[in-house]
């Protein structure tokens, strides 16, 4: 009997589990259209045991799938932000066997689990001069193993049949590599900044091939403890007013509220500030290469105070993530820019 290939209709669900909310994402087949898309917020505290974790997420996925016209059980999986070990390193020259025994040897002594417990990839960047040798910059990549299998307990308890796991900076890339496709965005150098509940990703890359990758420990709940302790209320209630306040059109929000939000944050928003501009020094210093052409800021925090306040401190043009613009039924609920992260794992290409 021949066996024929079947096409696919439509792409796996991309899986994004983020610290306080899930986003379940899936397009049609030529990734011109979101075929369906569903959020949960997630409530256990990030430090819940690992039992209780994985039976909230399971269940969450089950709920947000509940009457939902999502298609097959296919699904690509993200690792959280807070098991993904991420370090830019230089090492010799080297290519194919050579140079992965080489990464290995040198993240060994860096990661903060056992070697041998460990699933390591790498991202090769670009040859840069040290001294008078040439060596090459990789971006580790590195996470326990332990955690690949719990993720992928999730997904088969969950019902889904999980075809790949797969890291936030390269989701990310691959989501925006997608709308921006024009002659003019071509060869050009940008940052993206994925904006999260409790940490921030930065992806530096040049034409769409990464350079640099980090996270930075800011993101929305360093926002809402701000706001807490300055205007003396609970870390929830601080959560729901900046929100609410972020969320409504400029001209419908309360003057005086605003502006004790923005005193509030000041603080916050420049550390983040600065934490972005070591990283852009870092790019500049090491690659020596052409300046960023833009910085696009995504993920479920990012607002127009955040735009705004980042514009003034860079020289390069900022805009905010919009990863469904480019498809059929982009007006999802909610902003636009969390959808990033599992926009990027549905277009990740499987066998």
């Amino acid at each position: 009997m021949v066996s024929w290939p079947v096409k696919r209709r439509y792409s796996p669900i991309g899986v994004d589990v983020g610290a306080s909310s899930l986003k379940l994402l899936q397009l049609d087949a030529d990734h011109t259209r979101v075929h369906e898309a569903a959020r949960w917020d997630l409530s256990a505290a990030p430090k819940a045991a690992a039992a209780e974790r994985l039976a909230e997420v399971v269940e969450a996925i089950r709920a947000a799938r509940q009457g939902r016209d999502f298609r097959g059980r296919d699904a690509v999986f993200s690792i959280h932000s807070s098991d993904l070990f991420v370090q830019n390193l230089r090492v010799p020259q080297a290519s194919g066997g050579e140079l992965t025994r080489t990464v290995c040897a040198e993240a060994a002594g860096r990661l903060p689990f056992a070697g041998d417990e460990a699933v390591i990839r790498y991202l090769e960047a670009a040859d840069v001069r040290q001294g008078d040798a040439l060596r090459r910059e990789i971006i580790l990549l590195a996470v326990h193993r332990p955690v690949v299998e719990r993720t992928i307990a999730i997904a088969e308890q969950a019902g889904l049949r999980p075809v790949a796991v797969d890291v936030e900076p390269a989701a990310l890339l691959r989501c925006y590599a997608q709308q921006f496709r024009r002659g003019q965005d071509q060869g050009q150098c940008a940052m993206f900044v994925n904006v999260g509940s409790s940490r921030t990703a930065v992806v530096i890359a040049r034409d769409f091939d990464p350079m640099f990758v980090k996270y930075v420990d800011v993101g929305g709940r360093q926002f809402d403890e701000a706001v807490a302790e300055q205007l003396h209320m609970s870390l929830s209630d601080a959560a729901a007013l900046r929100r609410h306040n972020g969320d409504r059109r400029a001209d419908r929000r309360d003057p005086e509220v605003a502006r004790s939000i923005a005193e509030s944050i000041r603080s916050v928003l420049d550390r983040l500030a600065g934490e972005l501009s070591m990283c852009v020094r870092y790019y500049s210093v090491t690659f020596r290469g052409q300046p960023l052409s833009r910085i696009v800021v995504g993920g479920g925090e990012a607002g127009q105070t955040l735009l705004e306040w980042l514009q003034q401190r860079f020289d390069a043009p900022c805009e905010m993530g919009d990863p469904l613009r480019s498809y059929h039924k982009s007006a999802l609920p909610g902003r636009q820019g969390q959808w990033d992260v599992a926009a990027g794992l549905a277009l990740r290409e499987v066998k």
